[in-house]
């Protein structure tokens, strides 16, 4: 019987490459997308697979979900917090708003998922959790007090419910990507692209495919013993100790 693999902000982007890597090594992927019709419907063209539409930021709408999810796939196994959004500016000048949408969005929706989830996970004693942080969550950047503070708390959360859930058989880590190479980094300024790829050791941005295959094998029965870590992916760019 297939495993289960839920991966938020699935249809797009790094998500979709998760979810195209998990369906690879036989998973039934649910791909949860907040809004993008258009990318969901491509989605489930492309994958056979299907994609759920819920607010990632809403418990209610959360627990909702995955209780339909489990009701016509089975049992999640895995869970993957992908979704994310920035809503970039100076601290001085952040509205209270792009502060909370961003924290919501990042942050609270880990506690969304991984509470309707983790239940099950435990009575099974087994699961896998990956929350997809950022460099920026380790080192900071100008202009994302909200969004560093938000993968930030990604990691402490990591690290607090890996501690909670090893002895059941539950592994939870997190992975930090650098500049990845997506539409959102393509739609970014050149000089600014370029600026920051020169800092990058490897002189290149990221593929979303790397992150995909990282995010598998810690799915996978080989990353059994690895939980409470963080993993860094950013071509040499901020190397943590």
């Amino acid at each position: 019987m297939s495993k289960v693999a839920v991966v938020t902000g699935g249809t797009r982007g790094i998500g979709l490459e998760i979810s195209k890597a998990l369906i690879e090594d036989g998973y039934k992927v649910a791909a949860i997308y907040a809004g993008n019709d258009k990318a969901a419907k491509e989605f489930k063209e492309a994958t056979g697979q299907k994609a759920y539409k819920i607010d990632v930021c809403d418990y209610e709408k959360c627990a909702a979900g995955i209780e339909k999810i489990e009701k016509e796939l089975g049992p999640v196994h895995t869970l993957v917090n992908n979704a994310g959004i920035t809503r970039d500016g100076m601290l001085h000048k952040m509205s209270e708003d792009n502060w909370h949408s961003v924290i919501e969005t990042n942050l609270t929706s880990c506690y969304n998922m991984c509470r309707s989830v983790i239940t099950g996970m435990r009575d099974r004693k087994a699961g896998r959790i990956i929350n997809i942080s950022s460099i920026n969550g380790q080192k900071g950047q100008l202009g994302q007090a909200n969004y560093s503070a938000a993968k930030a708390g990604m990691l402490g959360f990591t690290k607090a419910l890996a501690l909670e859930s090893a002895r059941k058989g539950i592994t939870v880590n997190a992975i930090c990507p650098g500049y990845i190479k997506t539409e959102m980094t393509e739609a970014m300024d050149s000089a600014v692209l370029e600026s920051i790829i020169s800092q990058i050791p490897m002189g290149r941005m990221g593929k979303p495919a790397e992150i995909a295959d990282l995010v598998a094998f810690l799915s996978s029965d080989k990353a059994a013993y690895i939980t409470g870590a963080t993993l860094s992916i950013n071509g040499g760019q901020y190397m943590a100790a």
